[in-house]
């Protein structure tokens, strides 16, 4: 699974070229690996109301999660592989509560698709307020 265009356009931010708009259709249109628990459910973390569910755009970025998380102890991980798309359309909207994406967590370019208009739709989105919708 090849995700270096995805990694890539995460890694624009701050720069002339980064494209908020491009990112998230990037993201819709690739594969993600979101790994499994030992309960067999999507491996998420909750925070400030929203839970936040992992999703790795390689082999790689999942690898480097796992060290982490694990401390090098070298468990292996499942995942299951699904579109971006699946993930922000159908996953996120069935939680029933705020929820969004974050790509990549422990590499140098982490991507935040938050709950809010434009991205994640339905039920898992928030209201955001003032100009700037940060809220």
């Amino acid at each position: 699974m090849g995700g270096g265009g995805l990694a890539a356009r995460a890694a624009e931010l701050g720069s002339d070229r980064y494209d908020p708009a491009g990112l998230l259709a990037e993201f819709r249109a690739a594969p993600v690996m979101v790994p499994v628990t030992a309960e067999g459910s999507w491996w998420a973390a909750d925070l400030g109301g929203v839970r936040w569910l992992y999703a790795f755009s390689s082999e790689a970025a999942l690898s480097r999660f796992a060290v982490e998380r694990d401390g090098g102890a070298g468990n292996e991980w499942s995942y299951v592989s699904v579109y971006g798309a699946r993930l922000l359309d159908v996953a996120l909207p069935g939680l029933g509560v705020p929820a969004g994406v974050v790509l990549d967590v422990a590499g140098p370019s982490p991507a935040f698709f938050p709950p809010g208009a434009g991205g994640v739709p339905g039920p898992a989105t928030v209201a955001l307020r003032g100009a700037d919708r940060r809220g």
